[in-house]
Formats: C-alpha cells, sequence, structure tokens
C-alpha cells in the first residue's frame, strides 16, 4: 500500500501512487500529542501584567537612546540591533558556483533548493543591510525527529528599534493581535521598500539543506515599477512561463520541470500538476513526479492595476526535496534505534531485577 504523507497522516490505497508531503504552519503531530497552545504565554503574561495594575515598569537601561511620543524608551537602534544579531557576517557572499548546461534557474536572490543552510542565512541576511535572521519553530514537515535539534527553516525580517515598553502599552498591543486574530484582519509586517523570507530545510541536525524558499517584497511607494517591468524581468530570469494566471490587479507566473530538469510545456499533466504558493506565509508541497517548481506573484495597487505594489517569489525541487526528507528521516530513525539499543545494554549491566 501507498500513501499520501501530510502533516495530519492517513493513509489510503491510490491506483497510480504519487508520493506527496506536506509543509504548512499548523501541523498535527503525527503521534496526536496533546500540546499547550502558543497563546499560553500570552495568557500567563496577562495576568501578570494585570497583577501589577498600573505601576510603572522598571526604569530602562542607561544606554536607552530617546524616548517615544508614546512614552516608550528606544534601547538600541535597527542598525545596532542587527549588528548584533548579524555577529561577523561578511557581504557579500561568495559568488554561487555556475550552474551546469541545461539545468533550471531555480533561486531566487541567490537562494536555491539544496543549499547549506548556513549558507542559505548568510545569503539572505546578505540580501539587505538591517536583515537578519531567526529559526523558524512554527512550521513542521511531518516527520518523526525523536527529539533532535532539526532545523526546518528560518524566517528573515528587517531588524527593528528595540523598545523598552510600559505594561499599558504591552497589553494594547497584545489585545489588537487578538483583535486581529478574531476578526481574520490582514496585519502587514513589512513595510513599503521592505522585504521578508522565509527558507524551508531539512536535514540531520548541523547538515540541513534548503528544501525551498520565498521571498516577498514591497516597493517604495513613490517608486512603484510598471507591473509588465517587473513581469518581463522575471521572463528575463527564468525564462518563459509553464503557465500564466491572474486578473486585474494580479498576475501569477509559474514554471514547471521534470525531475530530470526538463521544462514542463503548457497543457502537460505536470503544467497543473505541480505548483507552489510563493508567500513566505504559505506552506510547500513535495511531490516526487515535480522536479523544480518556481512561482512568482505580482501584486498592484488597488488604484492602478498598471503599476506593481509587491512581488511574491519562491523555489522548490519538489522530487529532491522528498528525497532528502525520505534520507533524513531514515538517518534520525537509525541513531534512535542505535540510542535504544544502548540503553538496553546499559540496562542490562545496570538494572535491578525484580523482586519475585
Amino acid at each position: 500500500m501507498t500513501c499520501n504523507r501530510t502533516c495530519n497522516p492517513t493513509c489510503t490505497p491510490v491506483r497510480n501512487p504519487i508520493r506527496t508531503r506536506l509543509c504548512n504552519r499548523h501541523p498535527v503531530p503525527r503521534r496526536a500529542r496533546a500540546r499547550t497552545g502558543r497563546w499560553l504565554w500570552g495568557a500567563v503574561l496577562a495576568s501578570l501584567l494585570a497583577a501589577c495594575g498600573d505601576s510603572s515598569p522598571p526604569a530602562p537601561p542607561a544606554a536607552a537612546k530617546k524616548a517615544t511620543s508614546g512614552g516608550s524608551q528606544v534601547t538600541a537602534t535597527a542598525e545596532e540591533v542587527a549588528k548584533a544579531a548579524r555577529g561577523a557576517l561578511r557581504c557579500p557572499a561568495p559568488a554561487p558556483a555556475s550552474r551546469p548546461p541545461g539545468v533550471p534557474v531555480d533561486d531566487v536572490v541567490g537562494v536555491r533548493p539544496g543549499m547549506r543552510y548556513d549558507e542559505a542565512a548568510q545569503r539572505v541576511m546578505c540580501s539587505h543591510p538591517l536583515m537578519v535572521v531567526q529559526p523558524d519553530t512554527g512550521r513542521r514537515f511531518q516527520i518523526e525527529t525523536f527529539g533532535q535539534p532539526v532545523r526546518q527553516g528560518m524566517n528573515g525580517r528587517l531588524a527593528r528599534e528595540r523598545v523598552h515598553k510600559t505594561g499599558k502599552q504591552i497589553m494594547d498591543e497584545m489585545s489588537d493581535q487578538a483583535m486581529a486574530r478574531g476578526t481574520n484582519r490582514l496585519v502587514r509586517d513589512v513595510k513599503p521598500g521592505e522585504s521578508k523570507w522565509y527558507v524551508g530545510t531539512m536535514g540531520l541536525p548541523g547538515e540541513e539543506r534548503v528544501t525551498h524558499a520565498m521571498r516577498e517584497e514591497w516597493f517604495p511607494e513613490d517608486r512603484l515599477p510598471p507591473l509588465e517591468s517587473v513581469l518581463q524581468a522575471l521572463v528575463d530570469k527564468y525564462g518563459e512561463p509553464t503557465r500564466r494566471a491572474g486578473g486585474a490587479g494580479q498576475a501569477q507566473l509559474t514554471w514547471v520541470h521534470t525531475p530530470e530538469g526538463q521544462r514542463v510545456p503548457a497543457g502537460a499533466p505536470l503544467a497543473s500538476g505541480c505548483g507552489m504558493h510563493p508567500s513566505p506565509e504559505s506552506g510547500v508541497q513535495l511531490n516526487t513526479h515535480c522536479g523544480v517548481v518556481v512561482a512568482a506573484h505580482v501584486h498592484a495597487p488597488r488604484d492602478n492595476p498598471a503599476l506593481a505594489q509587491y512581488i511574491q517569489v519562491g523555489t522548490v525541487d519538489q522530487a529532491a526535496g522528498y528525497a532528502l526528507l525520505e534520507r533524513a528521516e531514515q538517518a534520525l530513525q537509525a541513531v534512535e534505534n542505535q540510542r535504544r539499543a544502548q540503553q538496553v545494554q546499559e540496562a542490562a549491566k545496570n538494572a535491578k531485577g525484580p523482586t519475585l
């Protein structure tokens, strides 16, 4: 029996098996273990703040730079925050190895599937002087890691100034965030002229490699480019797309390849069967019948559909990513089997037998 494996696995026989895996932001664990919700820390913090009443918070550090209009203190500029987070980072990143003839273009600003975690992190941070990366623990592939610290992805965001906030400001922000979640209000975390990343990775701890990458860029409000020029730039880099879609105010381009690297022509079965959403907030599907898939969504402002307001570009090598996931799962299982066997050996020497 062959099964389609997702973050909430079920196994059903299929006549023409295509193995798939999904990774999203809210997976269900394989063993259906109960987990404490992310809201817990917010509830605890809220209760602590409420217990403090209206008392003023401790004085900010002596290193505070300036006071904001809301009464909070800026304790570090965005540049200082970025410098501390980026450490000894050296930019620009080394030039990538030349692509062999016939291999499809599969990178997003230099980040491509198969790249090592640390190299990808360097390229993400070198894309902007204030860009910093943090491991993402909210998106997980459907895989048992046996407690091993596998890095399954990273987020790239521009550093913000560090602000010492009052208890009232914290409570107000928490209330606004809860209201946004309850009403499905769109909250944009990037400003015009900024960008953000998500890069998915998999492998044994310390050996993780990129499975997919997505980047979103918002153009400066006073320098929005023509939408057609953005589409042409995409075609110049990735070639003629396998399919085009979209309507007023949006254009979608997708480049699909076979696992062997051949471009899939428009109208072929794989042309519609292989795809991805390029938003950094989206999950990804890994399909053994699909190779490199690049997707781009270009969005126009409401008042002028001929201009481009922001762009999302994503890349994934689905077959290679699935194989990477399989190898990692097998290696993690082998490590766990070895740990269990060693534990049994030690128990045989030191454990106390039953009293009969």
